[in-house]
């Protein structure tokens, strides 16, 4: 369970100060009379998660162990609290572009915490573990968010700008507390049992009285995997970059996940600027969408990886895609003519159940394909394409939402969360390794 509870809090980390900056600052805007376009503007600041994949390489090569991975964290994360605090001497009506470059800094730190977090994962989880595993970490990220755009917002209401940063980055602080003390629990003795081989095994393949060749000791050995490398290892690279794009059948699944999230990331891009139209004050966005929904997220999430056990991957994309289907719908339905708090109120739930599960179900498959000592960028990769598409859908639907209305923007969502359910049997394709840490793509 110590595996489990430090991904939680990990993600923890990395998502309070992340939706603050990305749906709380958004509502000051939007009572500031700044336009729906400027308001999806403002999801540029995220553009350092685009780019990570840039560094990723550099990370996996002097990360290669769990302990490395953890300096990576600490020290990212440490940057991204040192920068939030500075930000809350600063003030958001006169001082908007310069917190805005800090924003970006700071979430160059949090995208390189978040390559280092998401190898730390793939390395202390086995295959089997791996719905678990990202559960929690998907629970993490909307429990986080549930803070910083929950919380928080309600702090802000009542203490303000300068009070609100400082608790921020606390939160970034604490919740580093349970890496400090997590110790991979097989280390220690998979090695003692290395070097037993090394010793007496005169073929250089030895055999444990437990059945247990030496390769198959290293694959159960990710915090010392550095010590006990294969003689044909090599240390990743930039050109890992290319050739995990050469990898046979990646294209379909790169579309898979660039798609994904496009019937409801739009949506969920403005909900909170559409509550703010319909006269909700920010107490009251901060309790439905804030708290209500992103605990819904969280408990979908949990959900998710027990139903992808369950049924498996496949059936599972199907399921979440068509619960978008009809989240979109729901949508549709409600503002033409049907709005009301209650239907606001379940609308918003119904959006982060399905973001949720769909979060769980695109971290599954992508751990699935990703490459031995390249686990921080073959996922970094991956989890940009969803970044990308999801930056594109908030820019596009604050102008679209301007142009066309919100109901509009709620009819196109529909729209693609539709052509989601039908490209799933042409782009996804199910072929897993049976190693835990070694996969092929389908």
């Amino acid at each position: 369970m110590k595996k489990y509870s430090t991904l939680l809090s990990l993600y923890l980390a990395q998502s309070i100060p992340m939706s603050f900056f990305s749906t709380i600052v958004p509502v000051i805007m939007r009572q500031e009379q700044y336009s729906l376009t400027m308001i999806g503007l403002l999801q540029l600041i995220k553009l350092p998660w685009i780019f990570k994949f840039l560094w990723a390489p550099l990370v996996d090569k002097y990360g290669n162990s769990v302990d490395n991975f953890k300096r990576w964290i600490f020290t990212s994360e440490i940057v991204y609290a040192i920068i939030i605090l500075s930000i809350g001497f600063l003030n958001l009506k006169f001082d908007f572009t310069l917190i805005v470059v800090l924003m970006v800094i700071a979430f160059t730190a949090s995208a390189t915490q978040d390559i280092a977090t998401d190898a730390f994962a793939i390395m202390v989880l086995k295959k089997s573990e791996r719905s678990t595993g990202n559960s929690m970490q998907s629970a993490g990220s909307f429990l986080g968010t549930m803070a910083g755009s929950g919380v928080l917002l309600m702090m802000y209401h009542y203490f303000g700008w300068q009070g609100l940063m400082i608790c921020l980055a606390g939160f970034v602080i604490v919740a580093l507390i349970p890496l400090y003390f997590y110790k991979h629990k097989h280390s220690a003795e998979v090695e003692a049992k290395i070097e037993m081989l090394n010793v007496n095994d005169q073929t250089s393949v030895g055999i444990t009285e437990t059945g247990e060749s030496k390769d198959e000791l290293k694959r159960k050995c990710p915090h010392h995997r550095a010590k006990f490398r294969d003689s044909s290892y090599e240390p990743a690279s930039f050109k890992d970059i290319g050739l995990f794009f050469k990898q046979k059948g990646i294209a379909r699944r790169l579309i898979l996940l660039f798609f994904f999230y496009s019937g409801i990331i739009g949506i969920l891009s403005l909900v909170k600027p559409f509550m703010v139209d319909q006269g909700f004050t920010l107490k009251e966005i901060g309790i439905v969408s804030g708290i209500c929904g992103t605990a819904s997220g969280a408990l979908s999430a949990l959900l998710a990886g027990a139903i992808i056990r369950r049924i498996g991957r496949t059936k599972s994309l199907y399921l979440i895609a068509s619960t978008g289907i009809f989240t979109t719908l729901f949508f549709v339905w409600m503002v033409s003519g049907h709005i009301t708090k209650m239907n606001i109120y379940t609308a918003v739930v119904m959006l982060w159940i399905t973001y949720g599960m769909a979060s769980v179900a695109i971290y599954t498959i992508s751990m699935d394909i990703v490459r031995k000592g390249r686990e921080g960028t073959d996922f970094t990769i991956q989890i940009v394409i969803t970044h990308l598409s999801g930056i594109l859908m908030a820019i596009g639907s604050g102008k679209l939402a301007d142009v066309i209305s919100y109901k509009g923007l709620f009819i196109i969502e529909s729209a693609l969360a539709s052509f989601v359910l039908i490209s799933i049997p042409f782009l996804f394709r199910e072929k897993i390794n049976n190693d835990d840490h070694s996969t092929t793509t389908s």
